[in-house]
């Protein structure tokens, strides 16, 4: 077998593992890094070659290295799982404007834990519809002020203090100035 064909199956075969091994469907998997329901399906039959783009984003998304990929060895846990530098966090503008969505879960964590860094520009809003029944969102204040609603229910929020409160239904944080949290949502 010439070693090109050895290491596209190799590859298509890693990479359905990996999805897989992740509980992620082949839409979550295209969700996540941006490719293609049909090209990730093509990858994984060995059928298209996937661009350096397309893998970059893949091995992101299951948070993989692309040595890894094709090691054989690659199945012994390592300590440090990954490094995300600053400037690789995925970031969210908020349609409304005035705030900066900085996703630090990992992308397997979708749906289940999620983790954000929120930065909030002067008095900006962010505007929640209900998430998933029973979901809750844990917010802590690094910099500035905030009122956080639930419902028809409302807290203010000053540097250092954490509000837990329903997520599954109508919710929003407004900053009092200019602020900063740490927000998670646990999914139930």
């Amino acid at each position: 077998m010439p070693a090109d064909l050895e290491i596209g199956e190799r590859l298509a075969a890693r990479l359905k593992e990996e999805r897989k091994k992740k509980g992620l469907s082949l839409e979550a998997l295209a969700r996540l890094s941006g490719v293609s329901r049909s090209m990730l399906s093509q990858i994984e039959r060995s059928e298209s070659s996937p661009t350096v783009a397309s893998l970059w984003n893949l091995t992101r998304a299951l948070n993989v290295d692309f040595a890894g990929l094709l090691d054989e060895s690659a199945d012994a846990p390592r300590s440090i799982k990954e490094v995300v530098r600053a400037n690789e966090i995925p970031q969210i503008n908020s349609k409304a404007g005035g705030c900066i969505i900085r996703i630090l879960s990992a992308p397997e964590d979708v749906g289940q834990t999620e983790v954000y860094d929120i930065e909030f520009k002067d008095n900006a809003l962010l505007d929640s519809a209900p998430h998933k029944a029973n979901c809750e969102e844990h917010l802590t204040v690094l910099a500035g002020t905030v009122l956080v609603r639930s419902d028809e229910e409302t807290a203010l929020a000053e540097v250092g203090d954490t509000l837990r409160y329903r997520a599954d239904r109508d919710h929003s944080i407004q900053a009092k100035g200019n602020a900063r949290v740490i927000l998670i949502v646990k999914n139930a």
